[in-house]
């Protein structure tokens, strides 16, 4: 089956992938087009601003989570419109640990038989720019690299060297992307802002819309997105319509936590769930002081706590409902963010402790570095899940139900806290690459009996 796409990959990280992406998302709906959009890898915000900002559909593709053929099933899956965009992840050939291809784009772009665009960053560099593009020519066994685009350069210079682009080297030369210092992406210790966060960032987008469309052949982009070979239509995994056939016939629903301190999903997550008969309920620890009514389950995902721990602390009556439902021994799941919510005290960059929920008990602190930082295989002894860990905390009482490992390199570690049927710790796990480790969650809220 057809499906036009295109990755948006780059060299290395900070040559303007995210700019690009955007950009050309906002240029092609001004056009009237109907894009989607995936974000390469374990990135939570990305697809925000995809889905928030420009109202595109936004999901994430991983070849570490996901082997191929369910990694093309969900890409079929959540595809719609007239084009795939697929934004790539750090640089183009980085996978796991930095030297393998699993994990990287490339190898994301290989399991969708993609076309690749190659953002090259051109600031202070001339003709040396051929050699950086025919060495990722020469890895690309799979000739999947397509077109070259140059950023931080002008577009003049970009036309004297288009030549050589497309004569020595025999892929097509896009255009650049020069002056958009008005317009940009600001980073903390967890990546990117959230977008709204950044004032007038749907204008920020429409100009950088229209500053894509003025210097970069969008005509081209999506002329190899329609060239690209047709897909093998994917059947749904074995191991998940398994899992679907015993969906139960009433909707339970399923308390999601979601404000400008939790919001980091997995959209997959969240379908999946959905697709086994929960249905999400969202709240807001911030400003909401009860729960929803009638849910048989808690999820707590990550965010940024961190920012919010004032108000968090000081809204007592939702701290009192999370205590009380966790006592009820109502299933929950909490992921990094969520996790720290949990504890007793979160300590803040400064030194200052706030109360938080004290379902479990122990401090998250501030470390000042990545801890554990990377993909991790989680192990409870009898199933395997993957997920991601991406954190500047770390606590004084992780929990020991499973056993994590790094996929590549011996180092491991016990963590997460198995709690009422769920698993509460830092790492961010990924249901579709074990769905049969999620369902534990799914049949404790099954079995729930309430208050």
């Amino acid at each position: 089956m057809n499906y036009p796409r295109i990755m948006i990959a780059a060299t290395n990280s900070g040559c303007g992938k995210t700019t690009i992406t955007c950009g050309l998302l906002s240029a092609l709906k001004a056009r009237g087009v109907t894009p989607c959009s995936f974000k390469c890898g374990p990135d939570y915000i990305d697809p925000m601003y995809h889905r928030n900002v420009l109202g595109i559909a936004a999901g994430n593709l991983d070849t570490f989570f996901t082997e191929d053929a369910m990694t093309r099933w969900i890409f079929q899956q959540e595809s719609n419109g007239d084009i795939a965009l697929i934004e790539g992840v750090m640089g183009l050939y980085d996978g796991v640990g930095g030297t393998e291809e699993t994990g990287s784009s490339y190898d994301l772009a290989r399991a969708l038989d993609c076309p690749i665009v190659l953002v090259v960053n051109a600031k202070g560099a001339g003709k040396s720019l051929i050699a950086t593009i025919k060495g990722f020519l020469d890895y690309d066994k799979y000739s999947l690299i397509k077109g070259v685009i140059l950023n931080n350069t002008s577009s003049s210079f970009g036309a004297v060297l288009k030549p050589l682009i497309e004569e020595e080297l025999g892929v097509k030369y896009l255009g650049t992307l020069s002056n958009i210092s008005d317009v940009g992406f600001e980073s903390r210790h967890l990546g990117l802002y959230l977008p709204d966060e950044i004032k007038d960032i749907k204008s920020q987008l429409a100009i950088l819309g229209e500053r894509v469309e003025a210097e970069i052949d969008v005509d081209k982009i999506l002329n190899l997105a329609g060239e690209a070979p047709d897909i093998k239509e994917e059947e749904m995994p074995k191991s998940l319509s398994k899992l679907i056939s015993t969906k139960s016939e009433n909707t339970i629903k399923l308390g999601v936590a979601y404000d400008d301190a939790f919001c980091f999903y997995y959209q997959e997550n969240l379908k999946l769930l959905e697709s086994l008969g929960i249905k999400p309920v969202f709240f807001s620890p911030l400003k909401d002081t009860s729960l929803p009514e009638g849910i048989s389950g808690l999820l707590l995902g990550g965010g940024y706590p961190e920012n919010h721990l004032s108000e968090l602390s000081s809204n007592e009556k939702m701290k009192e409902e999370i205590q009380k439902a966790i006592n009820n021994k109502m299933p929950i799941m909490a992921e990094c963010g969520g996790f720290m919510y949990l504890m007793d005290e979160i300590e803040d960059i400064n030194k200052t402790t706030y109360r938080m929920a004290s379902a479990i008990p122990g401090k998250a602190t501030y470390m000042g570095h990545l801890v554990r930082f990377g993909y991790a295989i989680i192990d409870d002894g009898v199933k395997k899940i993957k997920g991601h860990e991406f954190h500047y905390y770390d606590t004084d009482n992780n929990g020991n139900a499973v056993r994590a490992y790094k996929p590549s390199g011996k180092r491991s570690w016990e963590c997460i806290h198995k709690i009422n049927g769920g698993l509460v710790g830092f790492p961010h796990l990924y249901y579709l690459s074990a769905p049969d480790f999620i369902n534990q969650f799914v049949e404790a809220m099954k079995n729930y009996g309430g208050n």
